[in-house]
């Protein structure tokens, strides 16, 4: 079963001349190499919606490596570096502070936990999907008597009003009553590894 998923927000340092993202990305296009764009290291998220964004927008930036999301984050508030996709409990006290500016959410709609922030549709670069998802998988050959309690266990849970709310807080989603099936992981595994694997081969990340 899907359990849960965060969506990240692009922010960047609020010295950036750009009130939404789409004059964030007209900005980092009119300045080739100009942006530079924080990750934690190959193969993160940030990494590949840097890449994705590159895809999607045809602009090129630099990709810098951090040792965490935090020392990250610091540079960004300090102006060090001009933006990162981050979760949102490093980076919304930053965007509520008014220590970065936030121009999206990589998701189909708002959050709760940041109301005001855009999707990325709404923000007018649709698709540009990512979220931190976590499921709950069994050994290939699981009988489905088990799977099915399984399931049952992990709908009943995440049904339980302090597990919704801890998780919510930390801004991840619970997926609806449709999606909180085997078949739904399943389905969702696959359009996961559908549309990554070809920028992760493109960009040539590799498991180390």
């Amino acid at each position: 079963m899907l359990l849960a998923d965060a969506p990240l927000l692009l922010v960047a340092k609020k010295t950036i001349p750009a009130n939404d993202l789409k004059e964030f990305i007209a900005w980092f296009s009119a300045n080739p190499d100009r942006l530079s764009m924080a990750t934690v290291g190959a193969g993160s998220p940030g990494h590949l919606l840097g890449f994705l964004l590159e895809k999607e927008t045809g602009a090129r930036f630099g990709l810098v490596a951090y040792r965490g999301a935090g020392p990250a984050m610091q540079d960004v508030v300090a102006g060090q570096i001009d933006a990162m996709f981050s979760n949102t409990a490093t980076a919304l006290p930053q965007v509520l502070s008014g220590n970065v500016k936030a121009f999206a959410v990589t998701a189909k709609h708002r959050v709760a936990t940041a109301p005001d922030i855009p999707s990325v549709d709404e923000a007018g670069l649709p698709g540009l999907y990512f979220s931190l998802w976590a499921g709950l998988f069994a050994p290939k050959g699981t009988p489905k008597n088990i799977i099915d309690k399984l399931n049952s266990a992990a709908v009943d849970t995440l049904s339980d009003p302090n597990v919704h709310h801890k998780l919510t807080a930390q801004g991840f989603e619970i997926p609806p009553p449709e999606q909180q099936t085997p078949e739904a992981l399943g389905a969702y595994q696959k359009a996961e590894i559908e549309k990554w694997w070809p920028i992760m081969k493109a960009a040539g990340i590799k498991a180390e």
